[in-house]
C-alpha cells in the first residue's frame, strides 16, 4: 500500500478527537444538531464570505451533486477529459442530474486552457435543439495530474463562465494541498477567483469520511443551487441521521489548522520523492509535482525488482509504465527515503 492513494491511511487525530468529543448524549438527527449548525458560520469564517455548507459522505457525492445542481436538464458540464468526474465516478454526475452531458477537453498537466473552452462555446450553436447546451464547467484543483491552477487561469475560466452565465465549479478533493502549493487563502482559490460552488476534500486530507458541498451565498447562482441541493442530498442518501459526525470531522479541519498542517506535510513528501525519482537512470517525471501526487514513467522491470524487494507497484491503465505516487498527512520521511534507496538499488540494477 506504500504511496498507493492518500485514500489508504489512517484518521487524523485531530478528527478523531473531534468525532470522540462529540459523542456524549443525544442529539437532533439528519444535520439538525448544534454540531451541523455551526458549519456554514465556521467555514465562512474559514472562506471569509457567507456559505451554505452541505456535508456529505463522499467526494464523488460531492461531485455529483454540486454538478446535478448546476445541470438541471437539458444541461451538460465541460470538463477536462482526464478530469475524475469523467473517468472515476461511473456516471455519476450524469445519473444524479437526470441525463446531464460531460463535454471533454484535454489540456496539458490535466488543466483546462481558457482559450479552448471560448472555442468550443463559440462552435455550440445556442439553439440548437440537438445539442445539450453547457451550463457549467468544473474543474479540479489540484488536478488529476498532480498540479495546480494558477489562480489567474481560474479567474479567466471564470470570467468566460460569468459572461455565458455558466457556473463555475470546483472539484476540491485535494483543495488544500492546491492552496499549500500556492500560498494562498481558502477565499483567494474560491470565490475569489470566481468559483460559484465547491467540493471540498476533507477525506484525503486525514478525516475518516466527509466532504462537503459549499456555495458561496454572493455567487449569482446560490440560491438556486442551495435550493436544489436540500432535497436531492437525501434522495441520493447524504443527509445522515447521526450527521454530527460528518460535522465534527469537518470543523476540525477548518476550525484549528489541521487541513493546512496535513496538506503543506503531505506536499513536503511529494516533492522530495519526486526530486529522488527524478534523479534514477531510466525513471522519468510526467508532469510537474505541485501537491501530493508523482507521475513517472517505470520501466517494467524496475517494477519487478522493487516488487520482489516488498515494494509493490502498480502501473495505471492508461499507460503500462505509467506510475502514480500519492502521500499524505502522514507520511514519513523515512519511508520516502528507503524507497528511493530501494528504488535507486532497482534503477540501476536494471540499467
Amino acid at each position: 500500500m506504500l504511496f498507493r492513494s492518500d485514500n489508504v491511511t489512517a484518521v487524523c487525530p485531530e478528527v478523531i478527537a473531534a468525532i470522540l468529543a462529540v459523542n456524549e448524549g443525544d442529539a437532533a438527527p439528519y444535520g439538525a444538531d448544534a454540531v451541523t449548525a455551526r458549519l456554514d458560520e465556521a467555514f465562512g469564517r474559514y472562506f471569509e464570505t457567507p456559505v451554505h455548507v452541505h456535508p456529505v459522505a463522499t467526494g464523488i457525492a460531492a461531485n455529483a451533486l454540486s454538478l446535478a445542481a448546476a445541470m438541471p436538464p437539458p444541461g451538460a458540464a465541460i470538463c477536462h477529459a482526464g478530469a475524475h468526474v469523467n473517468t472515476s465516478e461511473s456516471g455519476a454526475p450524469e445519473f444524479f442530474s437526470g441525463g446531464g452531458k460531460l463535454i471533454t477537453l484535454d489540456g496539458a498537466h490535466g488543466k483546462l486552457d481558457p482559450a479552448a473552452i471560448e472555442r468550443l462555446l463559440a462552435a455550440l450553436p445556442p439553439d440548437r435543439l440537438q445539442s445539450a447546451p453547457p451550463t457549467v464547467v468544473t474543474i479540479t484543483q489540484g488536478t488529476e495530474a498532480g498540479t495546480v491552477y494558477p489562480l489567474d487561469r481560474i479567474a479567466a475560466i471564470a470570467a468566460i463562465c460569468r459572461a455565458r452565465g455558466l457556473v463555475l465549479h470546483m472539484d476540491g478533493a485535494r483543495f488544500e494541498n492546491a492552496r499549500a502549493r500556492l500560498g494562498c487563502t481558502p477565499a483567494a482559490l474560491s470565490w475569489r477567483a470566481g468559483v460559484d460552488i465547491l467540493s471540498y476534500g476533507a477525506t484525503k486530507n486525514g478525516a475518516m469520511c466527509a466532504d462537503a458541498v459549499v456555495i458561496f451565498r454572493d455567487s449569482p447562482h446560490a440560491e438556486r443551487l442551495n435550493r436544489f441541493m436540500g432535497q436531492r442530498r437525501l434522495r441520493a442518501g447524504q443527509v445522515f441521521s447521526k450527521m454530527r459526525y460528518l460535522s465534527a470531522q469537518l470543523l476540525a479541519m477548518v476550525e484549528d489548522g489541521v487541513a493546512a498542517r496535513n496538506a503543506a506535510h503531505a506536499n513536503a513528501m511529494a516533492a522530495r520523492l519526486s526530486a529522488g525519482l527524478a534523479a534514477l537512470p531510466g525513471v522519468r517525471l510526467v508532469h510537474p509535482t505541485e501537491i501530493n501526487e508523482v507521475f513517472v514513467l517505470m520501466p517494467e522491470d524496475v517494477r519487478a525488482r522493487l516488487a520482489a524487494g516488498g515494494f509493490p507497484v502498480r502501473a495505471r491503465p492508461e499507460d503500462p509504465d505509467l506510475v502514480r505516487f500519492v502521500t499524505a498527512w502522514n507520511t514519513r520521511a523515512q519511508d520516502v527515503e528507503a524507497f528511493l534507496a530501494a528504488t535507486g538499488g532497482a534503477a540501476a540494477a536494471a540499467a
